[in-house]
C-alpha cells in the first residue's frame, strides 16, 4: 500500500495557536484541544512524526508559541460521518443572506459527536439551509462560528456564506463580540461587579468536564466578568460577559468561587448548597428543580459587526419559561422568606 493511500486512512486535525497563548508542550496542548484522545496516543503519533508545526515534525516537549500552526495524524481512520438532515423547528430571530440568528432551546445538541449523531442543531441546519459554508472543512459544523452547551438556551449566530463565515470566525478570535448570559447561581457575591480569571481545561479526574487551573500551563486562558442583576437571598440572578470562549466557562468559573450555577448537575449546583433546615425551605428548592431539570444558564444577548453592511448589530432574547418561571418564585421566597 502507497503512503498516500494509507494517509487518506489517518485522522488529521489542524489547530492554530491563539496569540495570547502561553509556551506548552505541544503534547499538552493537544490534549486540551482534542476530546476523547490519550495523551499516549499523541506521543506516539510524535514518535512517528506526524504531530508538525509550521509543516515541520515536532517531538511531544516542542513548545508551542502564539499563532503556531499544530497539525496531527493519527493511524486509525476517523468515524465515516453522513449529515442527515432533519426537519426539526427553529426559533429563527433573524436572517439574512449571510447570517442566521437563532434561539436555541434546552436539551438541543448544537453538533454530531459521540452518541449524538442526530437530532442536533446541525441536522436541522442541513434541513433548512442549503450549501452553508463549513467551518475549516468540517463537514460536522456547516455554518457554526461558536457552540452553547446542550442545556443551554438562547442566542447563537450561523454562517450562511463564506464571507460570513470568515468575518464571524475572525470576530470570535479577536474577542469583538459582545456576548451576555443570564445566570442563576447559588450564594450571594460579595461585589456587585467582578471577573473571575483561570484558565480552563479538561479535569484531570473526569474528562468529560472542565476545571480551572489557576497556576501553571494547563488548560486555557479564560475570563469572565460578571454583574450582580437581583439578590434572592440564598440564589443570585447575575449578567455575565465572556472575554474568552471556552467550553462551560461560566459553569466551571463560578464553580471555582464556590457558587455554582443552580441545578448544574455537573458542576455541583443541584444540590441544596445554601439556606435553611426547614422542610418548607427544601422543598421549594426541589420543586424549583424540577421546574428547570438543567443548569440556569440563558444567552441572553449577542452583538457582532454584520459581515457585508460592516453595521453593528444587537439582539436580545427572552428567558426560556423554566428559567423565567424559577427567578420568579425566587423573587416570591425573599419578599416572604418560607420557613
Amino acid at each position: 500500500m502507497t503512503n498516500e493511500v494509507e494517509e487518506e486512512l489517518f485522522e488529521h486535525h489542524r489547530v492554530i495557536a491563539d496569540k495570547g497563548q502561553d509556551p506548552l508542550r505541544v503534547d499538552k496542548f493537544l490534549m486540551n484541544r482534542l476530546e476523547g484522545t490519550s495523551r499516549s496516543k499523541i506521543q506516539q503519533a510524535a514518535v512517528d512524526g506526524f504531530i508538525q508545526v509550521n509543516d515541520k515534525a515536532v517531538k511531544s516537549n516542542y513548545k508551542v508559541k502564539p499563532h503556531d500552526i499544530v497539525t496531527v495524524m493519527f493511524k486509525n481512520p476517523p468515524r465515516e460521518f453522513e449529515l442527515i438532515p432533519q426537519d426539526i423547528p427553529l426559533n429563527i430571530v433573524y436572517e439574512d443572506e449571510d447570517i442566521v440568528v437563532l434561539n436555541k432551546e434546552a436539551g438541543m445538541v448544537v453538533h454530531p459527536g459521540y452518541g449524538n449523531y442526530s437530532g442536533t442543531l446541525v441536522n436541522a441546519l442541513a434541513y433548512h439551509f442549503k450549501d452553508l459554508p463549513s467551518n475549516g472543512g468540517d463537514p460536522t459544523r456547516p455554518g457554526l462560528v461558536h457552540r452553547i452547551d446542550k442545556n443551554t438556551t438562547g442566542l447563537m449566530v450561523i454562517a450562511k456564506s463564506d464571507l460570513a463565515m470568515t468575518s464571524l470566525s475572525k470576530q470570535f478570535f479577536d474577542r469583538s463580540i459582545d456576548r451576555r448570559y443570564n445566570a442563576l447561581i447559588w450564594g450571594e457575591l460579595g461585589e456587585e461587579e467582578g471577573s473571575i480569571e483561570g484558565h480552563i481545561g479538561r479535569s484531570l479526574k473526569n474528562r468529560k468536564v472542565m476545571s480551572v487551573f489557576p497556576e501553571g500551563d494547563y488548560g486555557k486562558h479564560a475570563k469572565t466578568h460578571y454583574r450582580v442583576l437581583e439578590r434572592f437571598g440564598y440564589i443570585s440572578l447575575v449578567e455575565c460577559k465572556l472575554e474568552t470562549g471556552r467550553t462551560h466557562q461560566i459553569r466551571v468559573h463560578f464553580q471555582h468561587i464556590k457558587h455554582p450555577l443552580f441545578n448544574d448537575n455537573e458542576y455541583g449546583g443541584d444540590k441544596i448548597l445554601k439556606g435553611t433546615t426547614f422542610s418548607k425551605y427544601k422543598q421549594f428548592v426541589e420543586n424549583c428543580f424540577k421546574i428547570i431539570p438543567r443548569q440556569s444558564l440563558h444567552a441572553k444577548s449577542l452583538a457582532f459587526t454584520h459581515p457585508r453592511t460592516k453595521e453593528w448589530m444587537s439582539f436580545e432574547s427572552e428567558l426560556a419559561e423554566d428559567m423565567k418561571t424559577v427567578i420568579e418564585k425566587w423573587r416570591n421566597y425573599a419578599l416572604h422568606k418560607i420557613q
